[in-house]
């Protein structure tokens, strides 16, 4: 399975920094993903519902730890190119 597309929808908050739309072989697309700055820098949150207990529960995420490293590390880049593209440093999260 590729990554085909990844667009990213930048937020000016404090923790939650964009959403991203991702877009597998060109035909299956996943939206609603978050850029989050946690306590470690960015993390990369996958689409959840909130259940009746008032945990929030994944509805769409990688099987296995290869594939979830490599979505995180494509969204993450394109998160940072389109931080570049807009001009904001100010957002850049701290390393």
């Amino acid at each position: 399975m590729e990554i085909t597309e990844i667009r990213i929808h930048l937020r000016n908050e404090e923790r939650l920094k964009a959403f991203a739309t991702v877009t597998f072989d060109s035909t299956f697309v996943v939206h609603n993903m978050k850029i989050v700055n946690g306590n470690k820098g960015l993390i990369v949150c996958m689409p959840s519902r909130k259940i009746k207990d008032g945990t929030y529960k994944d509805i769409a995420h990688p099987i296995n730890n290869e594939f979830r490293s490599k979505l995180e590390s494509a969204v993450i880049k394109e998160y940072e190119k389109a931080l570049k593209e807009q001009g904001n440093t100010a957002a850049a999260p701290k390393k």
